[in-house]
């Protein structure tokens, strides 16, 4: 049950996107977006959720008001982003959503109707559950629209990234940072600028006595992380923003880096840990298939009764590859007598790797269904293969894109937040 509650409180924490619980009264507004509001009532909801994750991560506890400043902007640019899809014409239909509150419920061994029930008993509105996690899968739609489908990642870049790596030694090193950012505005002037520096010397100064990063990082740091401690995570060094990459790799572990400026802020980082990556081996099963759809004339049980047929005349000695020619639906292997080749991990569809998993070399499975229509699979032989080259490639074509994803979406959300009319009145 423990597991359970701290998976509700990371999805509620996504984003403080709390709503004010049923009976709540709405008392003031604390902000005003564009033509929306933020309500106390939903301020004092998002800060004791953000408490809560703090005091569950054993971390210490920011000044109130530090807190609330904090939660309000992240609820502030989540305004901003519900609006812009609203503007778009993003929307997240009810069946949608259901399948996304299904799969966290059964990520908890629960039925939907257990998992209502533990979240009222832990004192969470399930209506205003529903709309948190709603809000959730409209602004990962709105930034994959706004921010990641705009990315081009080529394979020159990939090419220098995976150079670079080799050249720096650091081919197989993994880095975790945290990170304390005191954001500067755009038009900041000259004494603003000098403020903020003196602001990031000191946070520099109690690191160097003997604060805690992470608890600073919670009290002071402007970050999307400030939440978590301002831990960034494990990535590979060229995953990292420019503006760390070459420091880190320079530093031992547990040390923290000077102050760092750039046009969003003033930037500290420490270095926690460090680790190495291993050689990437799969698992490739070689398999052939014989695919049937339901059609006008054929139902489904009319259709997995022929499959059944079908495999019993091939555990009878016909040849699969004739049968799969003759009777497939799927065109591409049929020509080739229903062979797939060497088949990885997330290569199929989960229903059909999960059957064909179970099998052994030569063994021919029952009918099963997928949303391609009813198979019959054989499992002709299984082999493992260092597929640590491939991997590296897809990891730095994946890390090209996060760190341009990371910059351009930071990038946008300042830009945004710049041109909305908000009016904080905490």
């Amino acid at each position: 049950m423990m597991k359970f509650k701290q998976l509700i409180l990371f999805v509620l924490l996504l984003s403080p996107l709390a709503a004010a619980q049923a009976g709540t009264p709405l008392d003031r507004i604390v902000a005003v977006v564009n033509d929306d509001v933020v309500l106390q009532s939903e301020l004092e909801d998002a800060a004791r959720t953000a408490a809560g994750r703090i005091q569950q991560q054993g971390g210490q506890m920011p000044p109130r008001d530090v807190l609330e400043e904090q939660v309000l902007e992240q609820l502030v640019v989540n305004k901003l982003q519900l609006q812009a899809a609203e503007n778009t014409g993003i929307r997240i239909d009810d069946e949608n959503l259901n399948r996304a509150i299904n799969e966290i419920a059964a990520r908890n061994n629960l039925s939907l109707a257990e998992f209502r029930r533990v979240l009222e008993q832990d004192g969470y509105d399930y209506e205003n559950f529903r709309q948190k996690i709603r809000d959730e899968m409209i602004i990962a739609r709105l930034r994959q629209r706004q921010v990641e489908n705009r990315i081009n990642v080529t394979d020159v870049e990939i090419d220098n990234y995976l150079a670079n790596r080799e050249l720096q030694g650091s081919g197989e090193r993994q880095y975790r940072l945290s990170h304390i950012l005191i954001s500067l505005p755009q038009d900041a002037s000259a004494d603003e600028r000098e403020q903020r520096r003196m602001i990031a010397e000191k946070v520099l100064e109690d690191l160097e006595a003997g604060r805690d990063f992470a608890d600073l990082a919670r009290e002071l740091s402007d970050g999307q992380q400030a939440d978590d401690g301002g831990d960034l995570g494990w990535r590979k060094l060229n995953e990292l923003p420019s503006l760390f990459s070459d420091k880190a790799r320079r530093m031992d572990e547990g040390e923290v880096s000077d102050v760092i400026e750039n046009e969003s802020g003033f930037h500290i980082f420490q270095l926690t840990d460090t680790r190495s990556a291993d050689t990437h081996m799969v698992t490739q099963t070689k398999a052939r298939h014989i695919l049937m759809k339901p059609d006008e004339l054929n139902s489904e049980a009319d259709v997995r009764t022929r499959l059944e047929q079908l495999r019993q005349r091939i555990v009878n000695g016909t040849d699969f590859s004739e049968l799969a020619r003759a009777h497939s639906a799927d065109t591409a292997s049929a020509a080739q007598g229903g062979e797939l080749g060497w088949i990885g991990p997330g290569d199929l569809v989960p229903e059909f790797e999960q059957v064909m998993d179970q099998l052994e070399p030569g063994e021919v499975s029952q009918p099963f269904q997928t949303n391609f229509g009813w198979h019959i699979v054989e499992v002709l032989d299984r082999r493992e293969k260092d597929s640590t080259r491939e991997n590296r490639r897809s990891e730095a074509r994946a890390a090209i894109r996060e760190r341009k994803s990371e910059e351009a979406l930071q990038s946008w959300l300042q830009e945004m937040r710049e041109e909305a009319y908000v009016d904080l009145r905490l």
